[in-house]
Parts: structure tokens; C-alpha cells; sequence
């Protein structure tokens, strides 16, 4: 295919055919379809060309450009930079890159950033039509500089009650409108000014991390992705310093092995440290913490929400009936004592995904020989961990040693 049969992308802005480039004005003026937005139609003037507007299905349009002749002259018209969050991406996609040559315009994204008067080069930039705002939380926090495309439901004023809300409240906000046209606005404000305002749907919203102030807010220090102090979560009276320590915690959770979008199974999730540390790190999939006792259920919820854990599903009911209904994860967590751990252990193993990690967590020599014994039959390939802890102590001007309960944690892979 020669090149001036290529189906052209063309990038234009809000002033139309006078911002493009004079071969890009000739080709639209010389086409003979014209696709597009209508808000990328509406600015261009009637040529006499046909339109095809890709607003109500783009799949149309797919096939119409699948079907072109090679004589025929084809612009696709797209806002800003057409391979930035635009038209071009997809259409390459559906269509191949062989067909097209693409013509940028400046995008919005340039423009914003250009306006508030920083760089764009190191800023953490997505578009929140295409990835939730509860997604990219994380990357929010650690970011330097954001733009987000809001949209008409994740609006500016929803980013910033949400970042307060995650105590994520360390930026200046700029909020961009109709960048380019006669009614451009620019506001700068703190997060907390923007929760009430409301902005026209075309804008752009740029977060500037504000100067020598910590990673994270003063309440949230000690709060750990895993391995978190005993004492940052709740528990009940009775039972307190039964859950799994940290030390023992970060070790099995590295046996996980979790990605973000994992699915996770706490069994005997007890006041849930171990459920919220898993859902922290698959943040994008979700963890199940299944758990018999109601009082210790609520403690799950209590701290799920101490944490600010909002992928966490807390599960009221005995193993293995409480999991019937879940998919099947990715990893499993059991920890607990009794005769029932074996058979527990066994009927995760069966639902774990081809490849996932099963660990299990025990505190007695018996239980240790019956789960290695279980878990034997089922896959030879078992670690197993004997864990002595002993924290220190300082005593007047002397360091001592308490030792926790030794422990014991089993691993194994499932094979593919």
C-alpha cells in the first residue's frame, strides 16, 4: 500500500483547521470521508465530504475503514494527540498500523501542564475512563505529578474527597477547562476547596506534590504494606496475641508470592492481619477472609476499615462450606490448630489455580507432621520453616530477649 492511499489520523484542537499544519489542512479539505467525534467534525468546515461520526458505535467506523478502497481519501479526525488516550490507539488496534499515518495536534494533557507551568516529564498520567480512581491510588500516593482526564462520574470534585478521605493530602490541585478555546479557566486550589466546586466536563486536573512534606501523612507512619505491629490491629480481649506476628506474617505472605490482582484466601482469618497485609499488596484483586467466629468476623470489618482496606471481603461461616461460592484464588492462607486443619488444608489445595500458593501456618509438632503428611500426598515439593522470634527488650540500660511460641509455616506450589 502506497503511502497516499494510508488512511490519516489528523490531531486538531478547538480552533480547528487554523491550528494544523498546512499539508494536514490540505488533506482534510481534500477528503473524501471524514471520521470522527462529532466535536472534532463540528470543527471543520463542510467540504463536501462525507461524515461518518463514531459518537454513537466506533465498530462502524472500524468497518468502514477495514472496507476502504485504495483510492479512496480518508481523514479520521481526533482531540489533541490522537495516540494519547485517543482515537488512534484503537483504531490501530481493530484495524493495523499499516493503514494509518497519524498527524498530532498538542493534546490536552501538554496543554494543562504547559499552563500550570511544570513538567510533564516524570508525572504519573492516566485517564480515568479507562482506570478507576480506587486503582491508582497507590500510584497517586507515590507520584511527584498527576494529570487525570476526569470524566462526568470521577469529576474533580470526587478525586479530591477522595484523596482526603485516603488522608492523601499532601498536593496542589490545578483544574484546567475547555483548554484552548475562548472560556479556557485555570483554578489552583487545595484539594479540600475543590470537594464542592464544579467544573465543565472538558478538563484536565494536574496534582503537584507540595514541597518538603512526608511520604505519607503523620497518622498513617507505622502503617505498613505488611509486617505490621500486633498492637495496629484489633483484637479481642480473650484471644489477644493469638494472631500471627509480624515476624511470621511477612514471612508467609512473601511465600505467597502475591501479585495486584491476585485472589486471595485467608482460612482462619481471626482478627484478619493477615487478610488486610494480602489485600494491601494485591490491591487490584481481592482477598476473602473466612472466618467461624461472629465476634472475631467483626474485628475483620473493624480493621478492614482501620486500614482503609476497601478490596477485602470478610466471610462469616466454617471451612469449606463458607467458600463454595468464591473463585478459585490464587493464593491460600490457613492458619489454626485442631483436627480439622488437614482436611481444611487438602480441600484448598483442590480449588487453588494451577500454579498458586498454598501456605499454611501451625503451632504444634503434631499439626506440623499431619499437615506435611497431607500436603505430601498431594504434592511432594513441601517447605517447611520452624520460626523461633525473640524480640528485644530494653530493661534499664540492659537489652533482653522475649521469645514468642515457636511456630511453624508449610509451603507449597501447585503444579501447572
Amino acid at each position: 500500500m502506497s503511502d497516499k492511499s494510508k488512511i490519516q489520523i489528523i490531531g486538531i484542537g478547538d480552533d480547528g483547521l487554523e491550528g494544523v499544519s498546512e499539508t494536514a489542512r490540505q488533506m482534510i479539505e481534500q477528503a473524501d470521508l471524514l471520521v470522527g467525534p462529532e466535536e472534532a467534525l463540528a470543527r471543520v468546515p463542510n467540504s463536501g465530504a462525507q461524515r461518518l461520526s463514531i459518537d454513537a458505535d466506533i465498530n462502524e467506523a472500524v468497518e468502514r475503514l477495514r472496507a476502504a478502497g485504495e483510492d479512496e481519501r480518508i481523514v479520521v479526525l481526533a482531540t489533541g494527540d490522537p495516540l494519547f488516550y485517543g482515537t488512534a490507539r484503537y483504531l490501530c488496534e481493530k484495524v493495523g498500523k499499516d493503514r494509518f499515518e497519524v498527524v498530532p495536534h498538542v493534546s490536552s494533557m501538554q496543554l494543562a501542564f504547559a499552563r500550570v507551568k511544570e513538567s510533564w516529564e516524570e508525572a504519573y498520567l492516566t485517564d480515568l475512563s479507562q482506570r478507576p480512581l480506587t486503582n491508582i491510588l497507590d500510584r497517586i500516593r507515590v507520584a511527584e505529578k498527576v494529570g487525570l482526564f476526569t470524566n462526568e462520574t470521577q469529576t474533580p470534585a470526587v478525586v479530591a474527597r477522595t484523596l482526603l478521605e485516603r488522608k492523601i493530602d499532601y498536593f496542589t490541585a490545578y483544574v484546567c477547562e475547555n483548554l484552548g478555546s475562548p472560556d479556557e479557566r485555570v483554578t489552583r486550589a487545595e484539594l479540600a476547596d475543590l470537594v464542592d466546586q464544579q467544573f465543565a466536563p472538558l478538563n484536565v486536573m494536574i496534582l503537584v506534590r507540595k514541597p518538603d512534606v512526608p511520604d505519607r501523612p503523620t497518622e498513617a507512619i507505622g502503617h505498613r504494606l505488611f509486617g505490621n505491629a500486633d498492637d495496629a490491629f484489633l483484637q479481642s480481649k480473650p484471644k489477644h496475641g493469638l494472631l500471627t506476628p509480624a515476624e511470621v506474617r511477612a514471612m508467609a505472605l512473601a511465600e505467597m508470592d502475591l501479585g495486584p490482582r491476585s485472589i486471595v484466601w485467608d482460612i482462619g482469618a481471626g482478627s484478619g492481619s493477615v487478610s488486610i497485609e494480602a489485600a494491601q499488596i494485591a490491591s487490584s484483586g481481592t482477598t476473602y477472609a473466612i472466618e467461624m467466629d461472629p465476634e472475631d468476623h467483626a474485628l475483620i470489618i473493624a480493621n478492614a476499615e482501620r486500614f482503609g482496606v476497601q478490596n477485602l471481603v470478610p466471610i462469616l461461616g466454617r471451612a469449606p462450606e463458607a467458600w463454595q461460592e468464591l473463585p478459585d484464588p490464587d493464593a491460600v492462607f490457613v492458619g489454626g490448630s485442631g483436627r480439622e486443619v488437614c482436611r481444611i488444608v487438602e480441600a484448598a489445595y483442590e480449588r487453588l489455580r494451577a500454579g498458586g500458593r498454598l501456605v499454611a501456618n501451625v503451632g504444634s509438632i503434631e499439626n506440623l507432621a499431619a499437615v506435611h503428611e497431607s500436603l505430601g500426598r498431594l504434592n511432594p515439593h513441601v517447605n517447611v520453616w520452624m520460626i523461633n522470634i525473640a524480640r528485644g527488650t530494653h530493661q534499664l540500660d540492659r537489652i533482653r530477649f522475649d521469645a514468642l511460641n515457636p511456630t511453624f509455616l508449610l509451603a507449597t506450589i501447585k503444579p501447572q
